[in-house]
C-alpha cells in the first residue's frame, strides 16, 4: 500500500474537521485583507504586489519574473499588473544597465504610504487572530506525530 493511500484511508471525521477549520480561519483572514485593500482603493492583487515588491528578501525591488513567482501568476500577467501599478502611481519601472529588457520594479512614495497603512492593520489583525490560526496549524502539523 502506498503512503498516500495509507494516509487517505487513515483520515477521520476529526481530520476533515481540523482541515476545514484551518481553511475557514485562513479564509477569514484573506477576506479581512481583501476588504482592507478595497477600503483604501486598491485591489487585493495590487496589495499583494506592493507587499511582494517591498518585502522581497534583501532588497526593495523585484524583477517582473520574481514578482510573477511571488504572486504565482504568469509572466505576462505580472507585466500587466505592473502596468496598472505604474498607471496608479503605486510603482515604477527602472531599467538596469544597457539591457532595456531587464527592469526593476520599485514602489513610489504613494505605494509605500499605502502599503504602510495596509501592513499596520494587517499586523493588528494577525495579533488578534494569529494565535488561533497558529494553534489550528499546529494541530494539523502534529496530528499524527503522537499517534
Amino acid at each position: 500500500m502506498s503512503e498516500q493511500t495509507a494516509i487517505e484511508k487513515s483520515l477521520s471525521k476529526q481530520d476533515y474537521e481540523e482541515l476545514a477549520e484551518f481553511r475557514y480561519l485562513l479564509r477569514k483572514f484573506l477576506r479581512f485583507s481583501e476588504e482592507e485593500a478595497w477600503a483604501l482603493g486598491v485591489t487585493p492583487q495590487h496589495h499583494q504586489a506592493l507587499l511582494a515588491i517591498h518585502g522581497y528578501p534583501g532588497r526593495d525591488f523585484v524583477t517582473i519574473g520574481e514578482l510573477a513567482e511571488r504572486l504565482q501568476i504568469k509572466h505576462n500577467a505580472a507585466v500587466g499588473l505592473v502596468d496598472r501599478l505604474v498607471t496608479d502611481n503605486l510603482a515604477e519601472r527602472r531599467h538596469t544597465g544597457n539591457d532595456r529588457r531587464q527592469v526593476h520594479v520599485t514602489l513610489t512614495q504613494h505605494g509605500t504610504d499605502l502599503l504602510l497603512k495596509l501592513s499596520a492593520v494587517h499586523r493588528e489583525e494577525l495579533q488578534r487572530s494569529g494565535p488561533e490560526l497558529f494553534r489550528q496549524l499546529e494541530r494539523l502539523v502534529n496530528v499524527h506525530r503522537y499517534q
